[in-house]
C-alpha cells in the first residue's frame, strides 16, 4: 500500500469511515487534488478504509448512454457516466452490477449479493429493490466525497415513497436488457425534473444527527447515515413535497 493511499485511509477514517461498513460513494476526482495513480489510488484506499469485513458501492448510472432513442442497456460493457472513479470501479476485478437499464449500483465485499441481486425487479429509478434504498437495512452510510450534497441519488428514493408532483410527469421508457441468455424489453418510469432544480444540500437543514464532515485530501467529505437521512428526508418531504427542489431561475 503507497503512503498517499494509507493517507486518504486515515483521512476516511477520521471522517467516520469504519472497518466493516457498508459504504456508498459519490466522489469528484478532482476535488482532492493531485492524486498520483488516480482513481485506481482512491479506491484503494477507499477498500482499506472500509476492510476485509465492509463492503464498498458506487453508482453506476448510465442515464445519458441508455434511453428511448439508445435503449440497450448491458450490464457488462455499458459505461457509467458519474465521474472517473465510479467508472474505473465498474470495471475493478471482483466488483459486481446490479440490473438497471439507468441507475445500476456496483459493488464488492461482504453484502454486495444481497444488495445488488433484486435491483432488476425495479421498474422505477431507485425502486424498493435498489440497493440505494436497501442501504438503510443494513446500516449503511453514504459518502460525498468531494462533490457536495447535491448528487445524492438515494434521494430520488425518499422521493418515490412521497412521489411529490414533479417526479413522475412523463410516460415509461422502453429499454432492451442484454445478458448472456439474450434480450429482455422492459418498461421504465423516468424522474421528470425539468423546470426542477434538485436541492438535497438542504437535508443538513432537517438532519439533527447522522450527517458528519470531514477533510480528504483537498476534497470536503460528508458522512451520512443511511437510515437517519431516510427518515429525516422523508419526514420533510411530508411536511412539504417541494422542500428538496426550487422553480428553475427561481
Amino acid at each position: 500500500m503507497s503512503s498517499l493511499t494509507a493517507q486518504i485511509a486515515r483521512d476516511l477514517r477520521e471522517t467516520g469511515v469504519l472497518p466493516g461498513d457498508t459504504l456508498l460513494v459519490h466522489s469528484s476526482l478532482k476535488s482532492l487534488g493531485e492524486v498520483p495513480g488516480g482513481p485506481a489510488t482512491v479506491i484503494e484506499a477507499l477498500l482499506e478504509a472500509v476492510g476485509s469485513s465492509g463492503t464498498l458501492l458506487m453508482p453506476a448510472l448510465s442515464y445519458e448512454h441508455v434511453n428511448g432513442r439508445q435503449p440497450l442497456f448491458d450490464p457488462n460493457w455499458t459505461a457509467s457516466c458519474v465521474g472517473a472513479i465510479a467508472e474505473t470501479f465498474r470495471t475493478w476485478p471482483g466488483v459486481m452490477r446490479s440490473v438497471h437499464p439507468t441507475h445500476s449500483i456496483c459493488a464488492i465485499g461482504r453484502h454486495a449479493s444481497d444488495l445488488l441481486v433484486r435491483h432488476h425487479l425495479d421498474v422505477t429509478p431507485v425502486g424498493p429493490n435498489s440497493p440505494l434504498s436497501l442501504m438503510r437495512q443494513v446500516g449503511g452510510k453514504i459518502l460525498m466525497l468531494g462533490c457536495g450534497l447535491r448528487p445524492n441519488t438515494s434521494m430520488h428514493g425518499v422521493e418515490e415513497l412521497v412521489r411529490p408532483p414533479y417526479l413522475f410527469q412523463r410516460s415509461r421508457v422502453q429499454y432492451v436488457i442484454c445478458s448472456r441468455i439474450g434480450q429482455q424489453v422492459v418498461w421504465h418510469y423516468r424522474h421528470d425534473f425539468d423546470g426542477w432544480v434538485q436541492r438535497y444540500d438542504r437535508l443538513e437543514q432537517v438532519m439533527t444527527d447522522g450527517l458528519t464532515t470531514g477533510r480528504v485530501m483537498e476534497a470536503k467529505a460528508f458522512l451520512i447515515d443511511a437510515r437517519r437521512m431516510w427518515e429525516a428526508a422523508h419526514a420533510a418531504l411530508l411536511r412539504d413535497s417541494f422542500y428538496f427542489v426550487e422553480k428553475l431561475g427561481g
